[in-house]
Formats: structure tokens, sequence, C-alpha cells
């Protein structure tokens, strides 16, 4: 089911399975998930990770069993724990707080079942093996049907922006793991929860491509790193996002983060280093 926009953030691609009439990240056309609540119906969501574009119409289904993640899990429960999650502090909790609730429709739900990596759902003439790809959120999962032998990558989407690893809990390495992982495991037919969303034979060169991003955006602050830069002034170099968007605030939040993860593993490395406020290249 596919989102607006091509399923372009803040909306994403959902999955209706008939028969056992389960729903994979309720945030397609909130109209269509309306209708099909009531025909031919719900009787389980699924969630692929806890994030607000994945959330977005779960309020739809407030009596409906919902499945995800135990390191998920906590997220859905409280809205306080959410934005933790995000780094979200100060100015941005606020604004973050106020979209979630206004726009995502967020409601605090607890889970009714937590999966585990490699265990199968038995979803009558389909079986649906959890597979557990942490990295983009801790407890990010994906999907393996049996018949056909589909697999949903879920926010590993294989978009040309590449991956997004910006919460408090996200991991470049695991990141990077989980793609090599998802990239092994054979298949005929691969849905993401974003963009294009369907490909009908092996993803081949989109799979480098992908990581090749996280190279490059390192490779343009090392280089930015020539001279001494702050956070706030990395951030304004827009390395992610490439020019300044609207709303500046949430942009410029999302540099900061995604910025941060990589002036952190850089850190380790020993190829930068930090003179009070400022980072700069050894």
């Amino acid at each position: 089911m596919r989102g607006p926009n091509k399923g372009r953030y803040p909306n994403c691609h959902s999955i209706y399975i008939e028969g056992p009439a389960i729903l994979i990240d309720p945030s397609a056309d909130r109209k269509r998930l309306e209708e099909l609540k009531h025909n031919p119906g719900v009787k389980v969501v699924l969630l692929s990770h806890v994030h607000e574009d994945h959330l977005l119409h779960l309020d739809l289904f407030h009596d409906v069993p919902v499945w995800v993640s135990a390191a998920d899990a906590p997220q859905l429960t409280d809205i306080e724990l959410l934005l933790d999650s995000y780094s979200a502090f100060g100015e941005m909790r606020n604004y973050f707080r106020k979209i979630l609730e206004e726009q995502f429709h967020f409601r605090p739900r607890k889970a009714d079942r937590l999966l585990k990596d490699g265990e199968c759902i038995d979803a009558g003439s389909v079986q649906i093996q959890i597979i557990h790809a942490p990295g983009h959120t801790p407890g990010h999962l994906c999907f393996l049907f049996s018949e056909p032998r589909l697999l949903f990558l879920g926010d590993y989407d294989l978009t040309p922006f590449g991956p997004w690893y910006g919460d408090a809990q996200s991991s470049i390495e695991e990141t990077i793991r989980s793609v090599a992982r998802l990239k092994s495991i054979p298949a005929d037919l691969w849905l993401t929860a974003h963009e294009d969303g369907i490909f009908e034979v092996n993803p081949g060169r989109l799979w480098q491509d992908y990581i090749e991003v996280i190279n490059t955006r390192e490779k343009k602050l090392i280089n930015l790193l020539d001279h001494p830069h702050t956070l706030e002034e990395i951030a304004r170099s827009y390395i992610v996002y490439k020019k300044p968007r609207q709303p500046e605030e949430f942009y410029l939040f999302n540099e900061r983060v995604i910025m941060e993860k990589h002036l952190i593993r850089l850190l380790q490395k020993g190829i930068i280093f930090k003179d009070q406020d400022r980072f700069v290249r050894l």
C-alpha cells in the first residue's frame, strides 16, 4: 500500500497481508487505512521500528494488538522516551513533542508482543521470519516472507539519500553490518518503506551505493575539518541534505545528530581532535 508522495517522509509505504489480516507500518493513505480496518479488517499491526513516519496512523488501530521489537518497544509507551531516543532536548524537544502529537497522532501504546530475531510468525499460507537489523534504530526489524520469497527492508530503503543513523542509540557500524546481512539473504522480491519501494530483481549495485553514502559524508566532513569548526558550523554546511531546507530547525537538528555520529567515529579513529568546542583534522 503506497504512501502519499511516493512514500517520502513524513509518509511511508504499508504492507497488508490478506487472510491473517496483518498490517505492517500503518502509514500509507489514512482514508484507505480507515477503510481497510473495517473491511476486510486488521487483526495485528507489526512495526518495523518506532519512528514517527511509521506510526503515522497507528492511532486508527488503538484496539488492535501491536507487535514490535523489545529494543524499540519502550519508545512506543511514552512520548518522553521517544523524545529521549531522538536526542531532542531544549527547544527542539517542545518542537518535536508538538509535531508528534499533532501531525503524527502519537498515542502511547504498550506492545502486545515483542518480536525476536529468527522467530517465525505463522500467517497461514505464508511464514514471516523476523530479522533484527539494528543501526537505524536499536530494534529495527525486517521481514522475510516465505512465499513469495519476499524481503521487506523497512528503512534500509536503498535510496540515494542513504542511511539514517541519527538517533541516540543508532549506530553507523551496526547499519553497515545490517545492510551486509540483508544483502546476503536470498530473496526474489525486495520491498522498502520509502520511494520506489519495489525491486523485482536484486538491487545489485544499490546495496553498495547506499553504504557508500556513509563514506561520502565522512570524506566531506574530514575535508571541512581542515579548518576548525564547531558542531553548529558543521551542521550549517549541510553535508547530509546538501542545501538548507525548511523548516530550518528540523533539518539543522537532523544534520547535527548525523554529524555527531561521524564526529564520534572520527575521534575514536584518531583522525580528528576536539579543541574546546571546535573539531579539526589531525
